[in-house]
C-alpha cells in the first residue's frame, strides 16, 4: 500500500510526462522526440557530401597509417617548379660570387636554431626536384608533411586523425585536409601575433547621425 508521499510523487511524474508529450506551442508535435524525428527525416537516407565544394580543386589521395584522405596538390602551385630548370648542376658547382645577388634571396629561414637547421636540412642539393629527410630519404614535394612529422610527431598524429589543421571544404565526406604548408610558411612556420579588431564607437555614432537615428 502506497503512502501519501509516494502517491504525490507519482502524480507529479504523471503531470510532467503529460506536459512533455503534449503538443508544442506551434501545435505540430506531440513530444520533443516526435519533433526531432520529424526534423531529421530530411537527412535520413540522404548522402551528405562535400563533392560539389571540391570541384575544381587539384587533390591527391594519400594513406598515412590507417587514415586515407585527400590533400591539395602542391607542385602545381610552386611557381618555379621543377627546380632542375635552374638547378641543372649540384649546388657546390653553381655557387656564385658572394657579392652577387643570390637566388631565393627573399627567403628568410626562421624555423629552428641555425645550428640544427639550414636549407640542406630539407633540400637535397643533388636532387632539387625532391625534398629529403634527415636520414637522406627522398620525399616528393606533394608529401612535404613527412618532413614536418620528423620533429612535430604529435601534431602529425593529430593531423592524420583530423584533429589538427583545416579542411579544404567541409566536414562532410570525402575528407580533404590542408597540409602543413597550406597554413604554415615552411621557412617561417610561426604565426605573427594579431591584436583583436577594435570597435570604433565614434564611427558607429557618425553613421547613426548620418542616417538620422
Amino acid at each position: 500500500m502506497m503512502n501519501k508521499n509516494q502517491i504525490y510523487k507519482l502524480l507529479i511524474l504523471f503531470v510532467l510526462s503529460v506536459s512533455i508529450s503534449c503538443k508544442d506551442s506551434e501545435g505540430e508535435y506531440h513530444s520533443v522526440v516526435d519533433k526531432i524525428e520529424h526534423k531529421s527525416k530530411g537527412y535520413h537516407g540522404v548522402l551528405i557530401s562535400s563533392d560539389n565544394l571540391l570541384e575544381g580543386t587539384d587533390l591527391i589521395k594519400i594513406t598515412e597509417g590507417e587514415h586515407t584522405f585527400m590533400i591539395p596538390e602542391r607542385k602545381g602551385k610552386i611557381k618555379s617548379y621543377s627546380c632542375t630548370e635552374c638547378h641543372s648542376k649540384p649546388l657546390n658547382e653553381i655557387r656564385g660570387d658572394h657579392k652577387s645577388k643570390k637566388a631565393h634571396w627573399d627567403i628568410k629561414l626562421a624555423h629552428a636554431n641555425t645550428n640544427a637547421m639550414n636549407c640542406a636540412t630539407c633540400h637535397n642539393g643533388n636532387d632539387m626536384d625532391n625534398l629529403a629527410t634527415i636520414t637522406g630519404k627522398k620525399v616528393d614535394f606533394n608529401k612535404s608533411y613527412l618532413l614536418c612529422a620528423q620533429c612535430h610527431s604529435s601534431q602529425f598524429d593529430d593531423w592524420k586523425g583530423g584533429a589538427h589543421g583545416k579542411k579544404v571544404a567541409g566536414w562532410a565526406p570525402p575528407r580533404a585536409s590542408m597540409t602543413c604548408v597550406n597554413c604554415h610558411n615552411p621557412h617561417q612556420p610561426h604565426f605573427e601575433k594579431k591584436w583583436p579588431a577594435r570597435l570604433n564607437t565614434q564611427k558607429i555614432k557618425e553613421r547613426k547621425d548620418q542616417l538620422g537615428h
